[in-house]
């Protein structure tokens, strides 16, 4: 049985993309939050906000390393 090579330029490039993803979607939630004043900058609110968006993109990677077959 053969096995399958990683590739890391791939890795790397999909682990870059889903960083990109993360740091968007946490910045989407996060801004209007900010802006209506339901927490300040710094707060410990952003730091779950962010944390909670982590986790989820942690998840949407792994679900989606596998479909791609890298």
């Amino acid at each position: 049985m053969e096995e399958k090579k990683s590739n890391p330029i791939k890795a790397i490039l999909y682990i870059s993309i889903w960083v990109i993803i993360w740091g968007t979607l946490g910045s989407l939630i996060d801004y209007p939050l900010y802006k209506n004043k339901i927490y300040l900058e710094g707060s410990v609110y952003q730091y779950i906000t962010f944390t909670i968006t982590a986790i989820i993109s942690i998840m949407g990677a792994k679900f989606f390393y596998k479909k791609f077959e890298l």
